[in-house]
């Protein structure tokens, strides 16, 4: 009796059913993921044109920076959404599993990899490499900003013009020295005041009186003042100092918690973003889940 004539347990063939349906088809993971990845650069695009046609070339009627780095913050968010979706549908669909839990995590994986693709594309200079038309596409994807790019760039913009008020504390103190001048060489005697001056502020604290008087003595001679008047300068340029640097500091501190609080808030959008994206892909692998067709054997039997 040959082994083909043995009849097949139903047993067996349940298992064997069981585990060809749990299989894992690459080919429709990565067709689902150039899927997703191609959808949204097509939406990326879309959203770059309709943010470039609300820029008016007068300058009239503009929207504001943080206004525009938001809203593409969220379109690239619902863009990958609607990728995953399109890229899982595919992969449940192209996986040949009937199953909508195998085919859901058809669609997961397939959101996995595109995730994977565009982080590598917006950390690395692969575009660079690429060239052509396709770095074009990674420039737009770069553009779109990564998940927490639109609220991170927009608490930059809020803390950029407090850092840049922020000057040294010297600066002031040296122009107002050079602006007055004494004697026959005014260039050198300024240039010895300045550098007198900022010895005091910058050299050992332990010779520090020592630095005031020969800073008084140089701003006496450059401005042509008693030594006593300059010892006065001396002291408000002192009270001037501590004050441009105290002012300094709190604008600093505030830049920080801008940044801190940016920062924050962009990794939480982007894990909510991701999780999204985690869910439609799934959602999108199970909707993509081919149907069963009933068939009939020779016996007139109703198979599935």
């Amino acid at each position: 009796m040959s082994s083909s004539s043995i009849p097949t347990s139903p047993l067996v063939a349940n298992d064997t059913r069981t585990v060809l349906l749990n299989q894992v088809s690459w080919g429709a993971i990565f067709a689902g993921a150039v899927t997703a990845l191609v959808t949204q650069v097509i939406l990326n695009m879309v959203g770059v044109g309709i943010g470039l046609s609300s820029v008016s070339t007068t300058g009239a009627d503009n929207p504001a920076a943080s206004t525009l780095s938001m809203s593409a913050g969220i379109w690239f968010i619902v863009s990958g959404i609607v990728a995953a979706l399109a890229g899982g549908f595919i992969a449940g669909r192209l996986s040949g599993k009937p199953i909508t839990g195998a085919a859901g995590l058809h669609g997961l994986v397939s959101w996995a990899v595109t995730t994977l693709v565009v982080l590598y594309l917006l950390t690395s200079a692969a575009g660079g490499i690429i060239g052509g038309a396709f770095s074009g596409v990674t420039s737009t994807l770069g553009g779109a900003g990564s998940l927490v790019g639109g609220t991170v760039q927009t608490a930059a913009q809020a803390a950029a013009p407090s850092l840049s008020k922020i000057t040294n504390p010297l600066d002031g103190i040296e122009q107002s020295v050079r602006q007055q001048a004494a004697g026959q060489d005014p260039q050198a005697a300024k240039d010895a005041a300045v550098a007198a001056i900022r010895a005091v502020f910058t050299g050992d604290p332990a010779q520090k009186a020592q630095a005031e008087n020969r800073a008084a003595d140089a701003l006496a001679k450059a401005q042509g003042i008693p030594v006593d008047q300059a010892k006065a300068q001396i002291q408000d340029y002192k009270k001037q100092y501590e004050e441009t640097v105290a002012v300094a500091k709190q604008k600093a501190e505030a830049a920080a918690i801008a940044a801190k609080s940016a920062a924050t808030q962009g990794a939480f959008y982007g894990a909510l973003a991701l999780i999204l994206g985690a869910l439609a892909g799934f959602f999108g692998g199970r909707l993509g889940a081919p149907k069963l067709i009933a068939l009939t054997d020779t016996y007139g039997a109703r198979r599935v």
